[in-house]
């Protein structure tokens, strides 16, 4: 794919799936409020992320928001299949720590 753009007239941006035809999904709408929701506050194995994640469980403990903690095993892999199912049988919302 070619991007142009004022300052760089040919910049080539290369997809890192390596699909050859990526699905397109639309965005899901957030929901208008967390209240009765379970949050997931997924990390992703780099440095600090749980720090972040015990951070935002505190403010939304305080809301009185029921959350569940998940973490990939390393940030250089996709995250397990059972770990996604889990997330997704329990949990309404996904907030994703990610670093760099």
């Amino acid at each position: 794919m070619t991007a142009t753009t004022a300052a760089n007239p040919a910049t080539i941006l290369h997809d890192p799936t390596s699909e050859l035809a990526p699905e397109t999904r639309p965005r899901l709408a957030p929901p208008p409020s967390l209240e009765g929701r379970i949050v997931a506050l997924q990390g992703i194995g780099k440095l600090r992320s749980d720090e972040f994640l015990d951070h935002v469980k505190v403010r939304l403990d305080a809301l009185g928001i029921e959350t569940i903690r998940t973490d990939k095993p390393t940030n250089a892999r996709r995250a397990p299949t059972g770990l996604l199912q889990r997330i997704a049988t329990e949990a309404d919302v996904v907030v994703q720590a990610l670093a760099d």
